[in-house]
Order: C-alpha cells, then structure tokens, then sequence
C-alpha cells in the first residue's frame, strides 16, 4: 500500500510533553467497529467497557536510562558525543545511535558521565569498534554484564521519544513517569506507552469486574519511533525485537477464549508479540525475535480489542491500527481526536479499538 495513505496533519499543540496525572486521568477514546459513533470516555472507565471474562495482556519489559552524554577522546582532542543505546549484542557490547555519528571514528575512546567530566568516580568508558549507516555504532564498554548496568544506571537518562527530547530537557520525573507500575524485566529502550496509564486503583477495579490480566515481555526498540521512508509498504524493512510469551500465559489466554473472554492488549507491543506467537494459526509459547509488520490486509489469528495511544503519521503503529480497526475507521477516529484535544503520542491519551472484522461486538449500555 501507499505509505502516504497513512499521512495526517498534527498540530504541534497536540503532543503531549508530560503525562496525565494521575496516569489514570487520561482520555479514552473508544472506537467501536463499523459505523457505531465514536465514544469520548476516561482510562477510569476501561472496566465497565469491558466484560467479566476478558483478559488484558501487558508487556512488562523495563526501560534502561538507555541515553548516555559524554565526550570523543582522539589523541588530546576532545568532543561532546551523545549515544542511544539500541540492542545489547553481547554482556561488554551495545549497538547504538551516535550524536554526532559524521565526527567519530573506530578506535575512538568514549566517556561518559555526569556533566561530561572526563575523570570521575563512577563513569563509563568503551572504545568504538563499528561505525554504520545512519548514525549506528557498535560500542564495547570496559564493563560487562551487572557491572556495565549499573553504570549505565548511574550515568543514563530515560530515552524520550524524539518529539518530546527535542522540546524539553529530561526531568527528574521522567524515571518513574516514563516507565509502567508492573514494569520488571530490563531490556526496552522505549516504554510500552499504552501502559504508562494504568495504576493499581485501576488494577483493582479491573479485578473486582473480573478481568483477568496477563504479562508478555516484549523489549521496545528505538526502531518503533521511525517513520516509513519507503513510498510503498512492501518496501519497508521491520526492526526486529525480542520478545517471550510463556507456556503458562498460553495456556490462560487460550483457556480464555474457549470460554468466551476476548484477548485485550494493552499496547501495540503486546499485541505484536501475541500475533507473533499465534503465526501458525493459534497461540503458542513464543521465545525469540520478531519482525512482524502488520498492515491493512492482515488478519489477526490472537487479538480482539486493543487499548493503545495515538501514533505519529506515516508510522508502522499508525499503520497496525489501521490493519486492526480500518484505515477509513481510523483516519476518522484521529480527526476525531484532534478536533476532541485528545493529547497524542507516548505521554498523550488513549484509544480502545475493536477489531472490524465483526467477529466480535463492542460493548454497549446492555453489555457493558
């Protein structure tokens, strides 16, 4: 398909720099399938639009501080270098996007710290040993394994989403605001946004309606922040990511759909993962990585309703839902939003889409 089916005009007003507080209060938009009007509802209101039964699937991945600053030692000379860190390639190793990656060169010794001091207590240092296309190095670090996460703790900032980094500075709050209540498996470089909303007072109602939730570890690249530059979908090439989904959430999510519960995830990770798993018709444990481009045309085998935020144009994300809930449905649903002042991307509000295929209902006064 044409890449620029999925384009939109966003306001620059519309992006949220910080989240609702609390994460809960957010906006939900509920997007029913077919030509049933859309709903202007809260996060708070999430149980009664779904029914006793259903299952809710999170990904509990952790981000890292994953932006490290520092300084380019050459010889005597010096320069300011920024990284972001991308995939660990090995327990010393990480693949990278480097600031500015024109002036570094392989053999270049790397510091990093707080305030770009070049001699400190609790640093990081590492030698450049590849440099890619497009800004990608390869990194290896004087440290490996616990030792290198530490200090990568110790001198890190979260990775914001470039169309808040280049807006504001990093906050202090950014640690706990940029990083789901249920988060424990290190690995993301991105949060799951989807899930930045939820709060155990919210766990709680969710308990007491009688839906089931699930956890899935999906590790969030800086991939899911790119555009699509290819004119044509076919032309675009997937960053690929790890993900786990486990022998007992299978048998529990399968055990729910026998008994007639949908399968909700919570973000788009969640429910690339699943779709992953169930490639060979049904849901089945899933360990390794995964690529998988999901584009109208697709029919999905695992998921049935989909909460997550509103995704930037021409991107891979904004793609998927269009795949999920119908490109027209969502060209509208977006209009929709920015009429509304819904606040979009990863510290924005939410939706919660149901699949357009009919084969299953939307909630409504007599179900819900």
């Amino acid at each position: 398909m044409r890449t620029d089916l999925f384009d939109f005009a966003l306001p620059e007003d519309r992006i949220a720099l910080h989240p609702a507080a609390p994460r809960d209060s957010a906006r939900l938009l509920v997007v029913p399938p077919a030509d049933a009007p859309f709903e202007d509802r809260g996060v708070r209101d999430l149980p009664a639009l779904l029914r006793e039964g259903d299952a809710l699937v999170f990904n509990d991945t952790r981000v890292i501080p994953a932006a490290i600053s520092g300084v380019r030692l050459r010889g005597e000379l010096s320069a300011n270098v920024a990284l972001m860190l991308i995939e660990r390639l090995a327990p010393d190793r990480w693949r990278a996007l480097a600031r500015p990656a024109k002036r570094l060169q392989e053999g270049d010794r790397l510091h990093f710290g707080h305030g770009g001091e070049t001699c400190m207590a609790g640093a990081l240092d590492g030698t450049l040993i590849k440099r890619g296309e497009a800004g990608e190095v390869e990194v290896a670090f004087d440290l490996a394994g616990p030792d290198l996460d530490a200090a990568i703790a110790a001198v890190g900032e979260m990775p914001l989403p470039p169309y808040i980094a280049g807006k504001r500075d990093v906050e202090a709050a950014d640690r706990t605001d940029y990083q789901t209540v249920y988060a424990v498996n290190d690995g993301a470089v991105a949060a799951p946004t989807a899930g930045l909303h939820f709060t155990p007072e919210l766990f709680a109602a969710l308990d007491a309606r009688g839906i089931s939730r699930h956890f899935v570890t999906l590790h969030v690249g800086a991939g899911t922040f790119l555009p699509v530059k290819a004119e044509d979908t076919s032309e675009h090439k997937m960053h690929a990511e790890w993900g786990e989904v486990n022998a007992a959430t299978v048998g529990a999510l399968n055990g729910v759909r026998a008994r007639g519960g949908r399968i909700v995830a919570v973000g788009t990770t969640s429910l690339r993962l699943l779709e992953s798993a169930a490639r060979a018709g049904e849901l089945q444990p899933f360990s390794g990585t995964t690529d998988i481009f999901i584009t109208p045309g697709y029919r999905f085998r695992a998921v049935d309703v989909l909460m997550t935020n509103f995704h930037l144009p021409r991107s891979t994300l904004f793609m998927l839902v269009s795949a999920f809930a119908g490109l027209e449905r969502m060209r509208a649903a977006y209009a929709h939003a920015i009429a509304a002042g819904y606040r979009f991307y990863s510290y924005g509000d939410a939706s919660l889409l149901f699949r357009h295929d009919g084969q299953h209902e939307a909630p409504s006064a007599s179900n819900a």
